[in-house]
């Protein structure tokens, strides 16, 4: 037995993730931690932590330093997702960002360093985000980093710290950036479940700007394919190595309304408001250097993963009705003005 462990498997990516080697591998123990906060549902893995063999759930948090040590002592791989991930949150609640995402970082790393005759490698999420908007397109890994939101900040602070114990330590790290995700058990603050959700409640879709922004959307079964093919990797290809994760297509957030609206057979009805503080305006990615290393490309199309995730939100209305309350948040502008979005 091998055994995993998996930092925010709670959360939206980490719950997938979870769900996915628990069934697909019967060699494998998972040791999950999640702080349990907005973004970690218990719900999201509740099948699969009843079995005691084979999973060991922890809620806690990253920066717990001697609970990551003891954690990590004993697994063979580490996939730390764990951090507060969503971009408008943090214009206004962002010093936790910080605290998260680069420290909780840290505490994994040091684990990781402390135990590296143990630990056969660390995968570290970082997010598209720490690029800002495209200089060049497709974006490739070498694009600069230029973070426009506390978020992004906090991510590219967490990206760095990797590399530099990589560095100066030789830990067996990856680093992943994903593009814009979307799948089931995303949270109501990011767009394309917001949009879904509002569509099945009958109320108007929210678009800030003009909605020209444009993203390069990946579902997240293709994400969790990716993540795995990088678990299975040989050393060579993908140790020290940064890997985006994306599918080389970009889609506008207003052609994106557009096209749920067409699938759930709804007349497109949105209301536009004051542009995002510090929006990326376009995305799109590279997909070269993780084909190359794992043969892994993306499969599921825009529309196909859509319609798996309509059909998500559709049946599962106890599970997201719960969260309504969390689908505004407050943001701080130049002025100190405080906006709910």
């Amino acid at each position: 037995m091998i055994t995993v462990c998996v930092t925010g498997g709670a959360g939206f990516i980490g719950s997938n993730f979870c769900r996915r080697l628990y069934h697909e591998r019967e060699d494998c123990r998972i040791v999950i931690l999640d702080a349990l906060t907005y973004a970690g549902n218990i719900e999201n893995i509740k099948d699969i932590i009843k079995d005691t063999d084979r999973v060991e759930f922890w809620q806690g948090d990253v920066n717990d330093v001697e609970l990551m040590h003891d954690l990590i002592s004993h697994c063979d791989y580490v996939v730390h997702f764990a951090a507060e991930t969503h971009v408008a949150r943090s214009l206004y609640a962002n010093r936790i960002f910080f605290q998260t995402d680069v420290l909780g970082t840290q505490s994994v790393c040091s684990a990781v360093q402390k135990f590296r005759d143990k630990v056969k490698r660390l995968i570290h999420i970082s997010t598209s985000e720490v690029y800002g908007t495209s200089e060049t397109e497709p974006m490739d890994e070498s694009h600069p980093l230029n973070p426009t939101s506390p978020y992004a900040g906090a991510k590219s602070g967490a990206d760095r710290l990797v590399s530099s114990y990589t560095v100066a330590y030789n830990i067996p790290s990856v680093i992943v950036r994903p593009f814009n995700q979307f799948g089931p058990y995303q949270h109501l603050e990011k767009v394309v479940p917001r949009f879904i959700t509002n569509i099945l409640s009958g109320e108007p879709l929210i678009i800030h700007g003009d909605g020209t922004a444009r993203r390069d959307w990946i579902y997240v079964e293709d994400t969790i394919k990716a993540i795995m093919a990088l678990l299975d990797a040989p050393d060579e290809k993908v140790n020290g190595e940064i890997f985006n994760l994306g599918t080389g297509i970009s889609t506008s957030v207003v052609d994106l309304a557009n096209i749920l609206c067409e699938m759930m057979g709804k007349k497109a009805e949105c209301s536009y408001i004051h542009d995002r503080f510090g929006q990326v305006q376009n995305h799109i990615s590279s997909t070269d250097k993780l084909e190359a290393a794992t043969g892994f490309r993306a499969k599921i199309t825009l529309e196909q993963g859509l319609e798996k995730t309509i059909e998500w939100y559709d049946q599962n209305r106890d599970w997201w009705k719960s969260q309504i309350w969390l689908k505004s948040v407050p943001v701080r502008a130049e002025n100190n003005r405080v906006y709910f979005w």
